[in-house]
């Protein structure tokens, strides 16, 4: 159980692992005693190989109504393209809409410099991405900033991505191994790959894996945000250097200052987490 509303359970007809969301689901519930299905408003199967715990603790921290926001706001984009939904997305939009609203609702004003990139690669997924956004704002006494929507375009796109090759998972396995033993020797202190940002981490990392094959980086001259990430957080940028050269010589191709500033956001994380 992660609480009340979010627990791990086995499904009685396949056997697999997955995680139930309800209010009050988890209220007073031991393990081993069956779920009330009429008490579950949602499932998610994990896909991929994910950690059920991994997934089942960002589902924890995501607030109920943002996850159903997430799914009746893809349901409204299917109306501009054919989405390939699935629990990570799912997840990742709803992990994405809560930070959002909590950055707004705090004043905080961030832009999103991808907008003509994106408008030019992925048209169909912008303006699915644009529908989804209008919906949520529909909800929402301050609507969330248009930019918004070409953050939520490259989720749609990551998500559009399937591959029967398992060389490719195989190979980002080994490198995400690498990473985190690179992350260690810095921080001097084992990591917890199960934490909510171990997982932000990680899908981020498999975003990028994805940009990288298709040659599609970020690459948009974010120079003011790249000059503040490295001033705010100087251990973690000279820890993300080192992230930097490990991917590019597992890549063979160097990562734009872009990429590189989005690695030192989520290494800063990973580190602030580690010494709380």
């Amino acid at each position: 159980m992660f609480n009340n509303n979010v627990v791990l359970a086995r499904d009685s007809g396949t056997g697999g692992e997955v995680i139930l969301t309800g209010r009050g689901l988890g209220f007073q519930t031991k393990p081993g005693r069956q779920v009330d299905p009429a008490a579950v408003v949602r499932t998610f199967v994990p896909e991929d190989g994910r950690s059920p715990d991994s997934l089942g603790a960002m589902v924890a921290s995501i607030p109920p109504e943002i996850l159903t926001l997430a799914d009746e706001s893809l349901d409204a984009g299917r109306t501009e393209m054919d989405i390939r939904r699935s629990t990570v997305l799912t997840i990742a939009l709803a992990d994405h809409l809560s930070f959002a609203i909590k950055r707004l609702q705090d004043g905080i004003d961030f832009e999103y410099p991808l907008e003509a990139e994106v408008s030019h690669l992925y048209p169909d997924e912008l303006r699915a991405a644009r529908r989804i956004l209008s919906h949520v704002n529909t909800t929402l006494d301050t609507p969330l900033a248009d930019g918004e929507a070409v953050s939520i375009a490259m989720h749609l796109v990551n998500a559009g991505f399937a591959s029967g090759d398992l060389s490719f998972t195989y190979q980002m396995t080994g490198v995400f191994a690498q990473l985190f033993d690179v992350l260690e020797q810095a921080t001097s202190r084992p990591i917890d790959r199960e934490t909510v940002n171990s997982a932000r981490f990680i899908t981020h990392l498999r975003y990028f894996f994805v940009r990288a094959a298709s040659g599609k980086q970020l690459d948009e001259g974010a120079s003011k945000l790249t000059s503040a990430i490295r001033d705010s957080y100087p251990e973690a940028y000279a820890t993300a250097l080192k992230l930097q050269s490990v991917l590019e010589l597992r890549l063979g191709d160097a990562l734009t200052d872009d990429e590189a500033t989005y690695l030192t956001l989520h290494v800063a994380r990973l580190m602030d987490e580690n010494r709380s």
